[in-house]
């Protein structure tokens, strides 16, 4: 029996706890920039917490197979974008990532062609019959995933070009990946990553960004300069204690520009283990509810959507906890809904409104 599209059919729990970490991460960005610069951050965060809501609820309204059909021309102005990025972008801090917009706010696009390469990659293997990959479909999804990554790397943005990867892996793993196929690329992309690092001609890094991801290791090498930041989060965070603590990292300014990146340091710090175990949780809640929602989708094509939402979304909370407690390199990657950022906001609420967008047609004919 066909029904209408309902709202009543949208995830309103799963909205609940995604407010629920805006709302924890634009009470740390007020309480982490109230003595800088940078005070009155939370007000400019809040006014993006509200449009990304008002993004999602539309976007949920366009059926995302419709979307799938026409796929191709928003990867091509995702590509076009990306280009016009590196042609009329304005460079900040040596890198060229955003355009200027009428009024003052700043564009990043390489936060969007994420979205757009999650339907492009959900497309590709929704129209996919059998069930194990060949070495030109791995190719081809490569393709589709490494191009705009390629250009994101180029600007340079190491961070958010990393969280392409993830894509990937999730399309090749849940079409049907063999596992001598996986041992081959794990061989392959270790090859890589060494060549990168030992080898002098190999320029595909810039060397500060070979000192960012090679500094975690031992950031005591150089406290000052590339170690600067990780020692900073570590103190920040082990001073929080268990209930947290007065902040005098943050307050204090020896953690740089805490709203974005190291958020959950400041955070930690001022609400100790249990406020940061409680985020974690939360976040753990809106992971499940994602994948449940990908349990029920109702075609294949919908189920990559949602995953490859997942996939994002896992990789930006891993990397960006470990980061900040020095498991992993400092590569800029934003924590999701809490960080300080309005094109990392709207993507998140725009690849929810995608999530929505399929949970309301499982029970549409």
């Amino acid at each position: 029996m066909s029904r209408y599209v309902s709202y009543r059919d949208f995830d309103w729990l799963l909205l609940v706890f995604v407010l629920l970490i805006c709302g924890l991460g634009v009470m740390e960005i007020h309480s982490a920039t109230m003595h800088t610069k940078f005070a009155g951050a939370h007000v400019k965060q809040l006014y993006w917490v509200v449009a990304g809501v008002g993004a999602m609820f539309l976007i949920s309204l366009v059926n995302y197979q419709a979307l799938l059909e026409q796929i191709h021309w928003f990867y091509i102005a995702g590509v076009g974008s990306l280009m016009a990025v590196m042609v009329f972008g304005q460079k900040y801090l040596g890198a060229r990532r955003w355009i200027k917009m009428p009024g003052g706010n700043h564009f990043q696009p390489s936060e969007w062609v994420k979205l757009i390469v999650i339907l492009a990659v959900a497309k590709y293997f929704a129209e996919m019959r059998q069930r194990e990959l060949t070495w030109p479909d791995i190719i081809k999804a490569g393709g589709i995933v490494g191009i705009p990554m390629l250009m994101v790397l180029a600007q340079p943005d190491l961070g958010t070009a990393l969280t392409y990867v993830p894509i990937a892996v999730m399309g090749v793993f849940l079409g049907g990946l063999q596992w001598r196929q996986g041992l081959a690329i794990g061989l392959l992309a270790l090859v890589a990553i060494t060549a990168v690092f030992a080898v002098p001609k190999v320029h595909v890094l810039k060397s500060y960004q070979k000192q960012r991801l090679t500094s975690f290791l031992d950031p005591e090498l150089d406290p000052q300069g590339s170690g600067y930041q990780v020692e900073q989060s570590k103190i920040a965070v082990g001073s929080g204690g268990i209930w947290g603590g007065k902040g005098s990292q943050t307050h204090g300014a020896f953690l740089p520009i805490p709203q974005t990146d190291f958020i959950f340091a400041a955070f930690s710090e001022e609400h100790g283990f249990v406020g940061a175990l409680g985020v974690l949780l939360l976040y753990f809640i809106v992971l499940m509810r994602l994948t449940q929602n990908a349990q029920t989708a109702p075609d294949r094509a919908g189920t990559f959507v949602v995953m490859g939402v997942v996939a994002v979304l896992s990789f930006h909370i891993l990397v960006n906890v470990g980061m900040v407690v020095g498991f992993m390199p400092v590569t800029g990657i934003p924590l999701p809904l809490m960080s300080y950022g309005g094109s990392s906001v709207l993507f998140m609420f725009l690849a929810l409104g995608m999530v929505m967008n399929v949970r309301m047609r499982r029970f549409v004919n």
